[in-house]
């Protein structure tokens, strides 16, 4: 089984979940929408929301066949899957165990605890940790990392949730 990305129309991401749950239940696949947990703020105060780390996509893990490929085709909502010249695009192993990880199996990328050691950026505990390499920037104030995120041969930056606290020794 390999992954597959789906491209849906922005915020129709769960209900293509439905779809594919629903319509097609005899089909072995594994359904991942990756969403983190970040603060935002509205009026002076700090609200924890969800919001989807990919917009658009919504990525499967299945046995993709000829006959399996048509059905999807059939999805309402779904705009295209994505694919090279000929055949869909299978997501390489090294950019979705990125995603995997920080996931942590679920869909829901959690808040990570990082700390500075000179003018580095560490990660005590949380999705982030021992992805340090991919971490751009801290943002003190909106409590965000921005990381670079490799998928399907595109680099995207993007927030993650993330507390800056003192490294005890």
């Amino acid at each position: 089984m390999q992954w597959y990305a789906l491209f849906v129309k922005t915020g129709e991401e769960e209900a293509m979940r439905k779809y594919l749950e629903v319509l097609l239940p005899d089909i072995d696949m594994k359904i991942l929408i990756p969403k983190r947990k970040l603060l935002e703020r509205r009026k002076g105060k700090a609200y924890e929301c969800i919001r989807t780390l990919l917009p658009g996509y919504v990525l499967i893990k299945t046995e993709m066949d000829v006959s399996f490929y048509y059905k999807l085709k059939t999805m309402p909502g779904l705009i295209r899957i994505l694919r090279d010249e000929s055949d869909p695009l299978q997501i390489p192993e090294h950019e979705i165990s990125v995603i995997l990880a920080l996931t942590n199996q679920g869909d829901v990328i959690e808040f990570s605890e990082i700390y500075h050691e000179g003018d580095r950026i560490k990660v005590r505990k949380g999705p982030m940790k021992g992805l340090e390499g991919i971490i751009e920037s801290y943002d003190h104030r909106k409590k965000r990392l921005k990381i670079r995120l490799e998928i399907l041969g595109q680099v995207k930056k993007v927030d993650l949730g993330a507390e800056l606290i003192v490294k005890e020794d």
